[in-house]
């Protein structure tokens, strides 16, 4: 029986045919994704979800979803797929990472130019017959000053066309070497030097903990006088309603928006304010960009559902069916490496080392390295995946080695990941034991042995006595149960770590608390997808 596939959102006629002519039986019904109740209802019989945006894969539906196995998304964000939940179910959720970056940085410089000149309320008052050419005295583009808040794969384009057009191109990113920035031509800064120095700022980071806000009041307050702001990227990273007051007050002299905390986007703070320019999440609606991502999900999900070949997913390894069983564990403890030291570091990471000893050099390490990465860096990109993550460490200049050697110590197999910043190196080691689950084996050089949590917290301080009460008391106190402490010292009197994986998050009071004491230097609370 051929497999099923239901097209519930737009899709061209082009895209459709690819899965007809791959075996697949298509159900192109571009409508359907907003009728929640009939979507949920005919779900179940299907083996997989073509989709743009318009159709929300919540956790209800999924769960209505008894047959479905690939989700797949015409274009790069998943916001409208619970993945966890798809996670759970097996269903793979797969993306196309690259298929409109050009759309929307082209977007981008357009807002930035109608800002500039104030296009669209000129264009309205001449097409009603006024003639104020004295009134619209806009800003030249050239000299200007553009701060990027995001030099990846679309930050990175609109950074080349702004330089085309004369601009000194400044930009903050954690991830963004210094050796990349030269060779991109930018300079490379911190947020305020940015905030202080950029003429006009133009967004492109997903939205995570650490960017949703990232121009709040505070920081918006800290913008030259007569910035002009533009946001493409998604809603939410700027504080609307602190823009919309900034703007009144003269402080910020226009913005341009494509993405809005709410969407459909039928009102907010900065509609009908003067100088600003909205648009309807258009950033990705070329017709180029549009059959791009098409074409290319239809392919992906073609060749998973006839041939079983993985590529461009969210929540699972590109590895072959014959390599699943042994590798998905490992692909399990790369990810949990990679994401303890993305949780634990803060500055631009310049080399990557990763040590495949024993058993594991002989696996399919791309995979592992993909994982590994992946994981690094999920922290500041949320909808990374496998496929993606080695390309955006090579587009920020890092420099990655893989080490292969055989057995060394006394485990069967172990993976080693080590990064240098700028400021300090740091390395964690981890193996998988026989029931299948990842254990950190070593962490800055020290040995333990640790089981990973969804919630852990790790520490680091000077070796005194007492510290083992300490910890361990203020966290009782404060109701928190700890289901594994584990503890190392290079030697006495010198570095110390503890690793603790707990029943749940821990607030930011209790860490606080444990701040507090002067022996501890560092404290880190982690999240981990283990289960």
């Amino acid at each position: 029986m051929a497999p099923r596939v239901l097209v519930s959102d737009e899709l061209s006629e082009t895209a459709v045919q690819i899965f007809r002519d791959r075996g697949v039986e298509v159900d192109f019904q571009p409508k359907l994704g907003k009728d929640k109740e009939k979507l949920a209802e005919i779900i179940g019989n299907y083996d997989g979800l073509a989709i743009r945006s318009a159709t929300k894969a919540t956790e209800k539906l999924i769960a209505a979803a008894t047959n479905l196995k690939v989700i797949g998304r015409a274009g790069i964000g998943v916001d409208n797929v619970d993945i966890p939940a798809a996670s759970r179910r097996g269903i793979i959720v797969m993306n196309t990472p690259f298929g409109n970056s050009i759309t929307t940085a082209e977007h981008a410089i357009a807002l930035m130019f109608a800002v500039a000149r104030q296009l669209p309320a000129a264009d309205t008052s001449t097409q009603a017959g006024k003639w104020e050419k004295s009134k619209f005295m806009g800003v030249e583009i050239t000299g200007k000053v553009l701060g990027v808040i995001g030099a990846g794969n679309i930050g990175g384009i609109v950074c080349k066309k702004a330089i085309g057009l004369g601009m000194h191109v400044i930009a903050y990113d954690p991830f963004l070497s210094a050796e990349r920035a030269v060779e991109m031509g930018v300079e490379k800064v911190e947020l305020d030097d940015l905030l202080a120095r950029a003429d006009f700022i133009t967004l492109h980071v997903p939205m995570t903990d650490k960017t949703r806000g990232i121009l709040g009041k505070e920081a918006l307050a800290k913008t030259k006088k007569g910035v002009r702001i533009i946001n493409c990227a998604r809603g939410g990273l700027v504080d609307e309603a602190a823009l919309a007051e900034a703007i009144k007050s003269g402080h910020v002299a226009g913005a341009g928006f494509d993405v809005f905390e709410v969407e459909p986007a039928t009102e907010s703070p900065l509609f009908g304010l003067e100088n600003v320019v909205c648009t309807p999440h258009l950033g990705a609606s070329t017709t180029e960009a549009q059959e791009n991502v098409a074409l290319q999900v239809a392919e992906q999900m073609s060749d998973y559902l006839v041939k079983g070949a993985v590529s461009n997913a969210i929540n699972m390894p590109s590895i072959t069916a014959e390599e699943a069983p042994i590798l998905k564990p490992f692909i399990r403890l790369a990810d949990v490496l990679g994401a303890f030291v993305g949780q634990v570091t803060e500055s631009a990471i310049k080399e990557i080392e990763i040590l495949y000893d024993g058993a594991t050099a002989s696996m399919n390490t791309k995979a592992l390295t993909s994982a590994v990465l992946a994981g690094l860096i999920r922290s500041q990109v949320s909808d990374v995946n496998m496929v993606s993550a080695p390309v955006m460490i090579k587009e920020k200049g890092v420099i990655l080695s893989e080490v292969k050697r055989d057995k060394s110590g006394v485990f069967d197999g172990y993976i080693r990941l080590t990064v240098k910043t700028e400021n300090q190196t740091r390395s964690i080691a981890g193996t998988v034991f026989s029931d299948g689950k990842p254990r950190f084996i070593q962490i800055k050089g020290i040995n333990l042995d640790a089981d990973v949590g969804n919630h852990m917290v790790y520490i680091t301080n000077t070796d005194v006595p007492g510290m083992i009460g300490f910890i361990g008391t203020t966290l009782g106190e404060a109701g928190v149960n700890i289901a594994n402490f584990q503890l190392g010292r290079d030697k006495q009197g010198g570095d110390a770590i503890a690793l603790l994986y707990v029943d749940a998050a821990v607030s930011e009071d209790v860490l606080n608390k444990l701040r507090a004491n002067s022996a501890i230097r560092q404290i880190k609370p982690l999240v981990f997808n283990v289960d």
